[in-house]
């Protein structure tokens, strides 16, 4: 099997031209961030895990063996933001000034007949770069510590709609996405 290349001066494609993670040659690289404005910048990112009923009652009740599944999966979630550069290539190492995390119950069932915990992250820095990858990793640690905590118990559970819901700062102002019908 030979390795895939990027030719040298492929830099035509529209894709490739849009995306400045990418050299001259077409070569993945970390953009420098260094002549941009640091300004306060936040990201909010909401995810969801599906479980059976009784799962969220144990959780509800503190009877998951393993602990307190929220408070671990808060501790989880503010550890996975500030390792953030460490797991995904091209993240710049920034200093957070926070991380907030918020979790909600979902009570209504969906076709399965599963209920949910919604998960809100939010991180924060005054940097030249974005938190929304911090605030990505944050949200989805979350929900796979919530999930490895009742695993034992609802192997059937899914994590789903993982999405930014807001991010402020920088050059691009205010993003929040829209609420769908």
């Amino acid at each position: 099997m030979n390795p895939v290349v990027p030719a040298a001066g492929k830099t035509e494609d529209k894709q490739m031209n849009e995306l400045n993670h990418f050299s001259e040659a077409g070569r993945a690289r970390m953009v420098d961030v260094g002549d941009k404005a640091s300004t306060q910048r936040v990201a909010i990112v909401s995810g969801i895990l599906r479980m059976q009923p009784a799962t969220l009652q144990r959780i509800r009740d503190g009877k998951i063996a393993k602990g307190d599944v929220l408070t671990v999966a808060d501790v989880g979630a503010v550890m996975a933001a500030k390792r953030t550069p460490d797991i995904i290539p091209m993240c710049h190492s920034i200093a957070l000034t926070g991380v907030e995390v918020e979790f909600s119950e979902i009570v209504e069932p969906d076709a399965e007949g599963c209920v949910g915990i919604r998960v809100l992250a939010t991180a924060s820095c005054v940097g030249q770069t974005g938190v929304e990858m911090e605030a990505l990793c944050a949200a989805n640690v979350a929900l796979l510590t919530i999930y490895d905590m009742c695993k034992a118990i609802d192997r059937g559970m899914r994590i789903e709609c993982v999405q930014l819901e807001e991010k402020r700062g920088g050059k691009s102002g205010v993003w929040r996405r829209e609420e769908r019908a």
